[in-house]
Formats: structure tokens, sequence, C-alpha cells
């Protein structure tokens, strides 16, 4: 399996990022913006022992090659809404086709609910998009993160309805978008 540019997409991921986000909640229609600081750091060996023992997943032959990161943020909303989070995260490639890599997603700690979780992934190695797919309780959440070059990543979130089982992902809650630029 051949994970050079997927390798690089994460070590270019490593630093202080700020983003600038506008999201558009369809279910209220509503639209909101908000500005975003993240810390992104590698993933030590301890951390990804823990993110594979929190989520109970069978411990990969080759954990200390996997990439995973130490995500840190805070955001605040033009309302004045204010979070932070720390996470980790670990990527288990699991095949390769035409390009993509595709395998799981693992965090110690989801975004909507507050558990550990596992989600998919699926690698672009022509556009250096990561596309990550998880499914919650009430919504499926598309998160794709686009490396423009080292300093410069496009990000788009959306969260669909979690639809009957077998069914396709047709009704959208939310869709975000934004800009995120290197700031070391």
């Amino acid at each position: 399996m051949n994970v050079t540019i997927f390798h690089y997409f994460f070590d270019c991921c490593i630093g202080s990022w700020a983003t600038e986000r506008t999201y558009h909640y369809l279910t209220r229609n509503e639209v909101e913006r908000s500005r975003t600081e993240f810390t992104i750091n590698p993933l030590t060996s301890d951390l990804k022992t823990k993110v594979i023992n929190d989520n109970n997943y069978l411990l990969p032959n080759n954990l200390e090659s996997l990439p995973g990161f130490s995500l840190g943020f805070y955001t605040i909303s033009e309302k004045g809404e204010e979070v932070s989070q720390q996470l980790n995260l670990l990527f288990v490639p699991k095949l390769e086709n035409n390009g993509f890599l595709e395998g799981d997603y693992l965090r110690d700690r989801a975004y909507e609910e507050s558990k550990p979780i596992i989600s998919n992934f699926r690698f672009d190695s022509q556009t250096r998009e990561l596309l990550m797919t998880t499914n919650y309780t009430q919504v499926v959440s598309v998160d794709s993160i686009t490396l423009i070059n080292p300093e410069l990543r496009i990000r788009r979130i959306i969260n669909y309805q979690k639809p009957p089982s077998g069914a396709s992902l047709e009704t959208v809650r939310l869709v975000g978008f934004g800009v995120e630029k290197k700031v070391n």
C-alpha cells in the first residue's frame, strides 16, 4: 500500500491553524459564522494505544507507522458562543484502490457525541482530500479536508439526518465551509 502522499498530508497538518467558517443550518434556515483556532500535534505511541483501547479495536501490527493527531481547538461564533475540545485521532488504512486509501478513523472522543467512535475515511491521493464519514445517533457527518498546499486547507462539513438502515443520505441538516490557514 503506497501511503507516501497520505503521510505527507498528515505531516503538513502539524502545527497551529486558524479558520473562518460559515455554517448553514438548513433545519432552521440560519447562517452562522465562526472562528476556530486549533493546534495539531503528532499522536504519541501511548495515545495511539489509548485510542485503540478506548474503541476496543484490534491492535494493528503497524501501530507506530499509522498517522494520527492530538487535536485541541477553541471556537467562538459570531453570537459569542464558545466551544473548546481536546481529542485524539488515529487513521488505519485498510485498502488501496485506484489512488484512494480507505480505512478506519478512530477517535477517543467524537464531536457530536462525547464518546469513543470508529468512523470511515477515504483519502484521494490526486486531490489530497481526506473524506471522513461518521454515523452518529441522529446524523451522519461527512467531513472533508483538502490540502491545497502546506499552508492552506479547505474544509467542508455536511450533516445529514440519519436515514433508516439501507437508505441513502438525502436530508441535509447542516452545511459548513471553511478556509484554514497555518499560523506557524
